[in-house]
C-alpha cells in the first residue's frame, strides 16, 4: 500500500523531467503500479484509513509523484451520480475546447506540502486518449473536474507544476477565455 511517504516532493528533480512513454502492452509490474496509485486516491477519501495512514486526500496521481518516470496516471472522482475512475498509460489530450476553467478554491497537489494560492486555467474540456490498465486504447471526453485533475495529472508527465499557470503578476485574475470574462 502506498503512504504519503511513497509520494516524491516539490524540489524533486523527476517533478520537472518528461516522463517515458509505456511501452505496450503494460508489463505485470507497470500494471500493478497503477492499480497501486489507484488504491491510494481511494484510501486517502476514506477518513478512516486516511486518519489511520496520515494520508492527505487526493483525486489524481502520476507515477513521477512516486518516483517513477513513466507516462501512468491515476484519477478516481466519486460523484453524486458517477464515479470517474481512470487509470491510463500514455494520455494525450487530443483536443480541447476554447473556453477556460479554473477551481475557485486553486488547487493543490500531494507533491506539494505548502499553499499556493491562485487561479489556475484550465481547457474547460477535454478529449483525451491513453491506454487503460489492459492496454487497450480508448478515448476520454472529459468537462468539470475530471477534466480539470486530468489535465493536472498529465502535466505531472511533461514536468510541469500546477502553479506553473498561475498569473505571477495577479494570481487571482480571472483566466482568459472564462464564461466570467
Amino acid at each position: 500500500m502506498l503512504t504519503m511517504d511513497d509520494i516524491v516532493r516539490e524540489g524533486n528533480p523527476i517533478l520537472r523531467a518528461v516522463a517515458q512513454e509505456v511501452v505496450m502492452p503494460p508489463t505485470h509490474e507497470e500494471k500493478e503500479t497503477l492499480k497501486k496509485m489507484r488504491e491510494f486516491l481511494i484510501n486517502s477519501q476514506d477518513d478512516e484509513i486516511a486518519e489511520k495512514y496520515k494520508l492527505r486526500a487526493g483525486i489524481g496521481l502520476a507515477a513521477p509523484q512516486i518516483g517513477i518516470s513513466k507516462r501512468m496516471i491515476a484519477v478516481y472522482i466519486p460523484e453524486e451520480d458517477k464515479i470517474h475512475d481512470y487509470t491510463l498509460f500514455n494520455p494525450k489530450i487530443i483536443s480541447h475546447s476554447v473556453e477556460n476553467t479554473y477551481l475557485e478554491g486553486g488547487e493543490g497537489c500531494l507533491s506539494v506540502d505548502r499553499e499556493v494560492p491562485g487561479y489556475v486555467p484550465r481547457h474547460a474540456r477535454v478529449k483525451v486518449k491513453a491506454y487503460n490498465i489492459d492496454g487497450k486504447e480508448i478515448t476520454l471526453k472529459l468537462k468539470g473536474l475530471p477534466a480539470i485533475a486530468i489535465q493536472h495529472e498529465i502535466d505531472h508527465l511533461d514536468g510541469i507544476m500546477f502553479y506553473d499557470h498561475i498569473n505571477k503578476e495577479n494570481p487571482f485574475a480571472i483566466p482568459d477565455h472564462c464564461p466570467t470574462n
